[in-house]
């Protein structure tokens, strides 16, 4: 069963910064993680993020491209069986984690 993909505006930007070749084998990527994006340990491709350096990403997953530098966070949604986008960063780790916490904080509140 594939999943939803649903992309924050600002991931759709990010994604949109990307080299073409770089944003082809990230959106290859997420097309495979949507076919079962659920925890590794529930038999899915998604890596649980918990808290990181002081970021509470608990509940939210990543997609780690090492050959490239990206990440892509992204959370389930179950009721709508949406896998929904928060960021692709090819930024270091913490950076992307902290733009994945503001992004998620915004659209919690609703706010711009």
């Amino acid at each position: 069963m594939n999943w939803e993909v649903v992309y924050l505006p600002e991931a759709e930007k990010d994604l949109s910064k990307l080299d073409n070749s770089v944003r082809l084998q990230v959106l290859k990527g997420i097309q495979k993680v949507q076919t079962n994006p659920l925890p590794k340990q529930q038999g899915g491709y998604g890596t649980p993020l918990g808290n990181k350096n002081g970021t509470n990403l608990t509940s939210f997953m990543k997609i780690k491209f090492r050959g490239l530098g990206v990440r892509v966070v992204y959370r389930l949604e179950f009721s709508k069986t949406e896998m929904k986008i928060i960021v692709i960063s090819a930024r270091e780790d913490n950076e992307a984690y902290r733009e994945a916490a503001r992004r998620i904080e915004k659209d919690l509140l609703g706010t711009e």
